[in-house]
């Protein structure tokens, strides 16, 4: 046998001799041309998970000034760094700067709580330009406002569970008398719509319109009601702490219908029709570097709808004592897997 030949047979013999597949002798021979080292387990296999989505990008997500913003922002850093691997930093910022900067700079990478309408110039610009877009809803409901029984009088009495049955279901309550409605204050939009939307539904005989001085008053005369075991209607809207504290339902309001909408919206509206409140757009923004440098983690985005109801349980578990928005996304983290895992999907096997 030649020279080579002899030197070609002990290499194949070495490999024999070795437990490790020659699929992994392989990976490591190929990592050690790239400079990168690879553990082995016991079984043979390779221990490494997978390298992040994101690389060495610090994906940097903007913590608006409200709480529900906050909370979003500390969730997704968290799951970013714990299901992905990623760098996630969390950044103040608020609706006119947060947009104008995603729309010039591609910074912040995210937005989880974008109110596109109320900034409608940046918005639209940085769309225009390729900069931005939205990855999904933030939340799984586009309606915000609406109205609501208490949780136990919704149990108790399923034809009280939408708007056009109260009609027939509010002069079985409180032995005949006037229901109390619990609207917002005078001056406030939605007190227009409600009284045009109780003439709307056939309503306005049928309850007493409360319209409180301030939301302090509001949110007192609700739990005031709720603590009685009143049987009352209450406009509120979402997502709000006091929707969990209190326990309420909220009623179907129906469909939407933009040209009722409009003359609802008015004091004197002619003939009022019925109408769910107007949607409004909220959504989890991305800088457009997202979808095309890291489509994993937009892919987790587009998935990361919350649904209002776990919104309002957070935020009434923020305002519970002692507890903090750090603190309160942990939580949702630990135990809230229902939730965040269909966010996640296969992300890292």
């Amino acid at each position: 046998m030649s020279t080579a030949g002899r030197a070609k047979m002990m290499a194949l013999l070495l490999l024999a001799g070795l437990s490790v597949p020659a699929q992994a002798q392989f990976s490591v021979l190929d990592h050690a041309q790239d400079g990168v080292g690879q553990i082995i387990t016991q079984e043979g296999g390779a221990a490494d998970a997978p390298p992040a989505p994101c690389g060495h990008q610090t994906i940097s997500i903007a913590s608006m000034g409200w709480p529900s913003a906050q909370l979003l922002a500390e969730i997704h850093a968290r799951l970013l760094a714990k299901e992905f691997g990623c760098d996630a930093q969390v950044t103040p910022g608020d609706l006119a700067s947060t947009g104008s900067s995603m729309g010039s700079s591609g910074q912040p990478a995210v937005a989880p709580e974008m109110w596109p309408t109320r900034i409608a110039d940046a918005w639209n610009s940085g769309i225009a330009a390729q900069m931005l877009r939205p990855a999904a809803p933030t939340y799984v409901e586009t309606q915000f406002e609406g109205w609501f029984v208490a949780g136990a009088l919704a149990l108790a009495r399923p034809d009280l569970g939408s708007a056009a049955g109260l009609a027939a279901a509010l002069p079985t309550l409180n032995g005949g008398r006037k229901v109390r409605f619990i609207s917002c204050p005078a001056d406030w939009a939605c007190a227009v719509i409600n009284r045009n939307l109780l003439a709307a539904y056939g309503l306005a005989d049928l309850v007493e319109v409360v319209e409180p001085a301030n939301r302090f008053e509001m949110d007192s005369l609700i739990a005031e009601a709720v603590s009685r075991n009143e049987a009352a209607l209450f406009y509120y809207w979402q997502p709000n702490a006091v929707l969990a504290q209190l326990g309420l339902a909220a009623l179907d309001m129906g469909p939407y219908d933009g040209e009722a909408a409009k003359c609802l919206a008015q004091k004197l509206c002619a003939a009022p029709r019925p109408s769910a409140f107007p949607p409004d757009m909220v959504t989890v923004a991305l800088s457009e570097w997202v979808f095309t440098d890291i489509p994993a983690i937009a892919g987790y985005f587009q998935r990361s709808s919350l649904p209002l109801a776990e919104m309002n349980r957070l935020l009434a578990e923020l305002n519970q004592g002692g507890s903090n928005v750090g603190e309160v996304a942990d939580h949702f983290v630990a135990e809230r897997g229902d939730i965040w895992r269909k966010w996640v999907g296969a992300a890292r096997p």
